[in-house]
């Protein structure tokens, strides 16, 4: 997977402020593609919502990171300086839904180290990236998204961190659908087959239309998906399934706890929105062949 030369980045895809938005009017927070393995662990055993673990706002802000986005314009930006990759993964995936949703109102990524208050609460890293329907963000520790992959058993790549950022985007898109709203009003539940986790598949599906469209675009920012970069992203949706990071914590697998899914159906709704030719075929909530 590389970026296009010639392409233009939208810069104020990055929230590069010194600090949180501090209190908000709340909101929902998303964890997704790469939900970090502490919060994971503990709310796979316990069987709690993942979102609760996020304490109140503490009045903490964001360690400064070294994502500079004003220096990064085109995709040889990307490829000179790789922080620059993050303004262009929501560059491309902002694209993407612009032309899916009408009205469409882009949602940033706000890369952050340690700690950051949002609208949803305060965060550590070890929370993973993270959507917060509060102030439409999508916030990632970048240093702990390489280490939280490679933890879960995979190589960080830029397919694998296009995977992990387009699954929060897709839980953007489910806020403006409404669909977050409706899943969350129906409890958090927990299970193979409840709203918690048909979010997750349906947000792991629309990240693989996305990738296929970037694959397919031939003015996308990205360019040269390739086999092996599909099989990165098989790999990623594999490492961050439910009962592989049970089995890895606590040596055993309880359905009754998953707030996600399994690897087989993430890879499963991953790959379903890879060949779909309508996103009415990320529709997890109206089936009962979740692909387990």
């Amino acid at each position: 997977m590389d970026f296009k030369d010639d392409a233009t980045i939208d810069s104020d895809s990055i929230d590069s402020s010194a600090g949180g938005p501090g209190r908000g009017g709340g909101g929902k927070i998303a964890l997704g593609g790469g939900a970090g393995v502490v919060v994971l662990i503990l709310a796979l055993i316990f069987g709690i919502n993942p979102g609760d673990i996020l304490g109140t706002d503490d009045g903490s802000q964001a360690a400064p990171t070294s994502t500079t986005s004003s220096t990064c314009h085109t995709g040889a930006d990307a490829d000179r300086d790789p922080t620059c990759r993050w303004a262009a993964y929501a560059t491309s995936i902002n694209q993407y839904w612009g032309e899916e949703i009408s009205g469409y109102t882009k949602a940033r990524t706000k890369p952050f180290s340690s700690s950051i208050s949002t609208a949803c609460g305060s965060a550590t890293a070890e929370v993973g990236p993270f959507y917060c329907s509060g102030d439409k963000l999508v916030y990632l520790d970048t240093s702990f998204l390489s280490q939280l992959l490679e933890q879960l058993g995979t190589e960080t790549s830029t397919a694998a961190e296009a995977y992990v950022i387009a699954h929060e985007y897709g839980h953007h898109a489910q806020d403006l659908l409404g669909t977050m709203a409706k899943a969350h009003a129906s409890g958090n539940q927990t299970g193979a087959h409840s709203p918690s986790v048909r979010l997750e598949l349906q947000a792991d599906c629309y990240a693989g239309a996305y990738l296929r469209w970037a694959a397919d675009n031939p003015d996308d920012l990205i360019e040269n998906v390739t086999s092996s970069d599909i099989t990165k992203i098989v790999n990623a949706a594999k490492a961050v399934g439910d009962d592989h990071i049970q089995q890895q914590s606590s040596g055993r697998v309880n359905q009754d706890a998953w707030t996600h899914g399994s690897s087989k159906m993430r890879v499963y709704w991953t790959q379903k929105g890879f060949n779909a030719t309508s996103l009415k075929s990320c529709d997890t909530f109206s089936t009962n062949n979740l692909g387990d």
